[in-house]
């Protein structure tokens, strides 16, 4: 590997080494190929654009549709020592003008910029001067949350398209580079072609993000907010993101989770785009600063935001897409550290998912048959999240081989993978379940079959002749969970078939298996109202457990040194310092300066920064404690 790109990374990041997939793809950038990442929420995508951003002569662009993640990362570089900068609406049109002249003096080495700014002529100028003859050079454009031009991809945004054509306008065209964390093989082909990526390096290091646990509990409205309650009050020292579908129901439950957590004085944020920007950014500092342990919000928060201790992610409703969750629960752990992700659901969340899908706002910038398309594909999307949240099988198989990886086996350790399932024989059933969708012609979703399997009394089911039917009333005691689990588990086996339009139309697939005497066996969870389902007590392991008392003592002081610090520069404190590095230091308690650089993340412009002051402290507490101990000390 280019030592001069490990000594880059320990200067400014301080790691001593790349974490798997990184050293692929800063070495392709750096040898001139184009290059496709695709790397799970905390993989260190950045590191494989800044790295080279920060060795290359000349200016990085690099595109991305997340404004805090632009402000974050700047404000990170410029603590790691590095020269960036980036240009969006957030900025003054005096201000923009400010960075386009800096930047074309070279004061910058990386330039974050939204996907809509490479349409604009004046950008567009000084970008062709950049890349042109005599010009500060631009080595390298890379495309943050490439997902987003493909239209088979549950964030895309039409701006993406603008990105090739952006390239192709340059005098000399660049190394391009195209990260994700969300993309199935289809979406990858998507990401090569519409950004026009030659012979790229492709690196995917897997979906799988090991230090996350992933449950489901299927709950009634009402025990949701019962259950948050205490399971954040048994974690009240965590930093946590409780998410919703709407504005209506943050504020509900915000409202509630506020008044129940009072008394345990552990305060609650709330976050959505009906706020007032500024109470929006009030909120989100708070979170981002310690001050405000919980946050409950829609999709809408957390995107880009680099915070690395989040302990837990809690999905109050159902998300839209299994990109998507797999987007918004990967927001736990990023520092690697344990870290859990919930999703608490029943059959309100999926229509009011399917309510939201019907009265999206046509977007202008698609035709009517466009728009139709990513309908349809939302509905296909949301299809795949009602599978998972029915399953019996590991959820985090499920999540794996949704984007193409075949696991060796269940993971042991998920909700599903602790939890008892019987196993019942429903052959006679899924037969009359199968005749029933052939009695309807196949004409219709589940809905109509359940009525007519239930016996349900409905004017529909009238109008279709349906208590004629030899299946009609056939399992009038099945209660409806059952069914749907029966129904998910004869689509995993293939004998029935549902379409991907918005009516989930359901057809009889193969069929032979099962009339050569094969059976249906159904996992069915233990029998218990959905209302007592109760917060799982902590079992989750903290880095913080290998503190002796002295140690956690110590790492309190030095937190709130953070926060002081943080406080005095306007940084989030996790850009100063995050909590694995704290610990580390509570762990080693180095008797001397220099060895502050052995710190995990302790580069040498943060140590320079930073590190006399941090170790300064840890002085101070050993002088007043000659006695404690610390491990590896």
């Amino acid at each position: 590997m280019n030592e001069q790109a490990l000594q880059t990374l320990k200067t400014y990041f301080g790691y001593d080494s790349f974490r798997p997939g990184q050293e692929r793809m800063v070495g392709a950038i750096l040898a001139g190929r184009d290059a496709l990442g695709i790397m799970p929420t905390g993989a260190g995508k950045s590191i494989c654009y800044q790295i080279p951003a920060l060795m290359l002569p000349g200016i990085t662009f690099v595109v991305s549709p997340l404004v805090s993640l632009m402000g974050d990362q700047v404000r990170a570089l410029k603590a790691a020592g590095a020269r960036p900068s980036y240009l969006n609406s957030t900025l003054t049109l005096a201000q923009q003008n400010t960075v386009l002249k800096r930047a074309e003096e070279g004061w910058y080495q990386i330039m974050y910029v939204a996907p809509e700014r490479l349409a604009d002529p004046r950008f567009l100028a000084f970008a062709q001067r950049a890349a042109g003859e005599g010009g500060i050079g631009v080595p390298l454009v890379a495309v943050d949350e490439a997902h987003c031009v493909s239209q088979w991809g549950q964030d895309f945004r039409p701006a993406y398209l603008q990105i090739a054509s952006f390239i192709e306008a340059l005098p000399k065209r660049p190394v391009v580079a195209a990260f994700t964390a969300t993309a199935t093989e289809r979406v990858r082909r998507d990401i090569v072609a519409m950004l026009g990526l030659e012979a790229p390096e492709a690196v995917v290091t897997g979906f799988d993000r090991a230090n996350l646990s992933w449950s489901v509990e299927e709950l009634g409205d009402k025990a949701k907010a019962r259950w948050i309650t205490e399971y954040v009050v048994a974690h009240a020292q965590e930093s946590g993101i409780i998410y919703c579908a709407t504005r209506k129901a943050v504020d509900a439950l915000s409202a509630e989770l506020g008044l129940a957590l009072m008394p345990h004085g552990i305060g609650v944020g709330r976050y959505h785009a009906g706020m007032a920007a500024q109470a929006r950014q009030e909120s989100q500092a708070a979170f981002i600063e310690d001050r405000l342990p919980v946050m409950v919000a829609t999709n809408a928060f957390g995107m880009g935001i680099d915070k690395p201790n989040v302990r837990y992610v809690i999905h109050n409703n159902v998300p839209e897409s299994i990109e998507a969750y797999y987007q918004e629960a990967g927001r736990a752990g990023r520092d690697g550290d344990p870290a859990s992700c919930y999703l608490l659901w029943n059959g309100n969340d999926f229509r009011t998912r399917r309510f939201l899908i019907d009265r999206d706002p046509e977007d202008d910038e698609l035709d009517e048959e466009q728009r139709e398309q990513a309908r349809m594909n939302r509905y296909r999307l949301l299809r795949q999240m009602e599978g998972y949240c029915q399953t019996t099988g590991c959820l985090r198989n499920y999540i794996l081989r949704y984007f193409g990886e075949e696991p060796a086996g269940p993971c042991g350790s998920c909700g599903n993978c602790d939890r008892e399932f019987e196993e019942v024989d429903m052959t006679a059933q899924a037969k009359w379940m199968i005749n029933c969708v052939a009695e309807l012609r196949g004409r219709y979703g589940k809905a109509i079959l359940f009525g007519t399997l239930q016996g349900a009394n409905r004017a529909r089911l009238r109008e279709l002749g349906a208590e004629r039917f030899k299946s009609y009333g056939r399992m009038k005691d099945t209660p409806r969970e059952t069914l749907e689990r029966l129904l998910a588990q004869l689509l995993g086996d293939g004998y029935l078939v549902q379409s991907d339009d918005q009516y989930a139309v359901l057809h009889i697939g193969d069929i032979a298996p099962l009339k050569a005497g094969g059976q249906v066996l159904v996992k069915l969870p233990p029998q218990r109202e959905p209302e007592q389902a109760r917060a799982p007590k902590p079992k989750r392991r903290s880095p913080m457990d290998a503190l002796t008392s002295a140690g956690l003592e110590l790492f309190n002081q030095l937190r709130q040194l953070r926060f002081d610090t943080a406080q005095r520069e306007g940084l989030p404190p996790y850009v100063v310092f995050g909590d694995k590095s704290l610990v580390d230091m509570c762990l080693r308690a180095p008797r001397r300066a220099e060895d502050m650089l052995g710190i995990y993340g302790m580069g040498e412009r943060k140590f320079a920064k930073y590190g006399k002051q941090f170790f300064a402290a840890i002085e101070d507490y050993r002088r007043e404690h000659p006695e404690a101990e610390f491990t590896d000390a």
